[in-house]
């Protein structure tokens, strides 16, 4: 029985800009702009906030609690295994997942993503995989199966930390489907991941007022009166994460040798 199921992964201990997901945007937490728009995503049964185990973290379940949404503590590096047991616990499948960092998600996009997932038979459906959205409109879902094969398959940490990095490098053990945009926008960067992302996105609130939920397209029209603003956060490369996790791949494997 389909049980689609949202997993917003948030902490609060993130390197390049602590506690990210409660810095306030109109005077609320990104994390609760982040939840107010996957509310409206469509065809959804349950949405869980998952986090980790440590003590910092606790609010955000606070946070979930009041905004009537589930929440879940798991594995604070092997977060590959905190999605896992998330989906074991709700019976979750698929899995929609949404980062916590990402206050301009697209809850039509999401809903149409998921829609086309509903409706074919892939194991993993993202716009991810070759990129033409925004970076910050990342939406990417997966069956319970494929993530239990990759969380027993999995060794690397970029695979265990990224959660989604082995569907992508095993094409052969899935089907596989990249979701694009007709025009090639992914140069836009409107995730939080650093000082100057936070900026960003705070201007785009305020032009966008008094509204909190708005489209892709409203984005671009503000972009479009204020070509300025998108300089503010344009030097920041994508997926610098990903770029991290190469690096711990490669002290993996050479410890292995040795």
């Amino acid at each position: 029985m389909s049980n689609p199921t949202i997993m917003i992964q948030a902490r609060l201990g993130s390197s390049r800009l602590p506690k990210k997901t409660i810095a306030k945007i109109q005077d609320k937490p990104v994390i609760w702009h982040v939840i107010n728009r996957v509310k409206k995503i469509k065809n959804v049964k349950q949405i869980v906030l998952i986090t980790t185990t440590g003590d910092s973290d606790k609010i955000l379940l606070d946070i979930a609690k009041k905004e009537n949404i589930f929440g879940f503590t798991g594995s604070k590096n092997d977060v590959l295994k905190r999605h896992y047991d998330c989906a074991v616990k709700f019976n979750a499948d698929p899995i929609i997942r949404i980062t916590g960092d990402c206050p301009l998600i697209d809850p039509k996009l999401s809903s149409d993503i998921l829609q086309f997932y509903l409706d074919n038979d892939f194991d993993y459906v993202s716009n991810t995989i070759k990129p033409t959205f925004p970076d910050g409109l990342d939406t990417e879902i997966f069956s319970f199966s494929a993530l239990e094969k990759a969380y027993l398959q999995s060794k690397l940490p970029s695979e265990r930390e990224h959660v989604t990095t082995y569907f992508t490098k095993n094409i052969k053990k899935f089907k596989l489907y990249n979701y694009s945009n007709a025009v090639n926008l992914s140069t836009f960067r409107w995730t939080i991941d650093r000082i100057e992302d936070l900026k960003f996105v705070r201007k785009i609130y305020h032009y966008a007022k008094p509204k909190t939920t708005f489209s892709m397209k409203i984005v671009i029209k503000i972009l479009q009166s204020h070509p300025t603003l998108s300089q503010i956060n344009a030097n920041i490369l994508r997926n610098e994460g990903h770029a991290s996790s190469s690096r711990k791949d490669k002290s993996f494997l050479n410890n292995i040798k040795h």
